[in-house]
């Protein structure tokens, strides 16, 4: 079955043609600055890259051209159309939604019903959704949350400490994120060590920009550090995750900011960004630190706090499970950050973790086994697979329908 996934953003939408029968991407790209004079698509087959500057006013025109790159007669990998048999939504946040789902009129209601809970990712979604019904009418369509695989999250662990009038109003609880992300890398590790899922208790680090963790349970996401929104958990690059929320009001009161302002900050100023004062980037600290200029022992300070959040949140998820079998590492950071890596297990050493600084180091962007054959707890870098899992749930979506 040929699956094309789509990832909707506000001004962009990247994608990817997966031929599930061999699991081999046959097109992607990502057109961006939709709305803008200078939007843009860039087109890669194999190793070849299309650029295409034509300036598209919304969502339905950038598809349009996204949809002649497949059937274009230099470089096309259809015929027409008509032989793609699916297509699949990333949808961020699905609200009290604890499934993938066939694209209905009823499924469309609900996705709006959730903008509320993300007014960032949810309105460009439904925008590409409504786009390929336009487009592609007779294409059978799913949506994939990355909020469905916490669903199996218990209560007690996924409501907050505030009175529960405000659960029952405004759905506020934990959804956690990464939800995709997460399912993949824990079916993938447990391939790799050679175990069934429901024989492994594994931490799941999807380390990058936005960063979250899983504790996988039996195959089930039994918790995960973000929250009612992916602001929560770990520290990242430019958000804050997890702090004392008198923070958030005392600074308004201080500095006399309305919510929008403090959203701003705590999402785009915060993280590694703020305190470093370089940037959002870990390896621009990286070289600030090599270079020993103004800001190396800002960006010190930054990076050690950074791994050893991440390390204390690791600790945590294995709380949940009462132990750990494998921790994998994915994500931008997860997958190529092997100072990084070190940083962070060399404070679990005490939960029986030794790496293998050598294969440490080699490991980059690919699946690798970094911890000692002593070592209590099994360390993978698992690079994820996050369209590939779209277009798998999807297939199955559609064959079962």
């Amino acid at each position: 079955m040929k699956v094309l996934v789509l990832n909707s953003g506000s001004s962009s939408i990247k994608y990817q043609l997966i031929n599930t029968d061999d699991e081999k991407v046959m097109a992607k790209g990502n057109f961006e600055k939709i709305g803008s004079e200078d939007s843009f698509l860039t087109h890669k087959v194999k190793d070849e890259k299309y650029k295409t500057e034509e300036y598209v006013k919304n969502h339905r025109e950038a598809l349009k051209i996204v949809f002649d790159q497949f059937t274009n007669k230099e470089y096309g990998v259809i015929e027409e159309l008509s032989e793609i048999d699916a297509i699949g939504h990333r949808i961020v946040h699905g609200g009290t939604m604890t499934e993938s789902a066939l694209v209905t009129d009823e499924v469309v209601e609900k996705l709006k019903e959730c903008e509320a809970l993300d007014p960032l990712h949810n309105p460009p979604a439904i925008a590409g959704i409504e786009a390929c019904q336009s487009l592609m009418p007779d294409t059978p369509m799913t949506v994939i949350f990355d909020t469905a695989f916490h669903s199996t999250i218990p209560a007690y662990r996924y409501l907050y400490p505030i009175p529960y009038e405000y659960y029952e109003k405004y759905g506020i609880r934990k959804y956690g994120f990464h939800g995709t992300s997460h399912k993949y890398i824990g079916q993938r590790t447990a391939e790799l060590v050679g175990k069934k899922p429901n024989e492994l208790k594994i931490i799941s680090c999807h380390i990058g920009q936005g960063a979250s963790l899983c504790a996988i349970e039996n195959g089930k996401s039994v918790d995960t550090t973000m929250g009612f929104t992916s602001l929560g958990g770990i520290m990242m690059g430019s958000r804050s995750g997890d702090l004392d929320p008198s923070i958030v009001t005392f600074l308004m009161r201080k500095e006399n900011i309305n919510s929008s302002e403090m959203d701003r900050i705590l999402n785009k100023e915060s993280g590694l960004k703020g305190i470093s004062g370089v940037s959002e980037d870990n390896r621009d600290l990286l070289t600030a630190i090599q270079e020993n200029n103004e800001y190396a022992r800002r960006c010190e300070i930054a990076l050690e706090e950074y791994c050893y959040i991440i390390a204390q949140y690791i600790a945590k998820m294995a709380v949940a499970m009462n132990g750990v079998d494998v921790i994998s590492f994915a994500g931008g950071v997860g997958e190529r950050g092997n100072d990084e890596r070190k940083r962070i297990l060399e404070h679990l050493e005490w939960m029986g973790v030794e790496i293998d600084r050598e294969a440490n180091k080699e490991a980059f962007a690919k699946e690798a086994k970094i911890s000692t054959e002593n070592s209590k707890v099994q360390v993978w870098v698992v690079p994820t697979e996050e369209e590939l899992m779209i277009a798998r749930e999807t297939r199955d979506l559609v064959e079962n329908k």
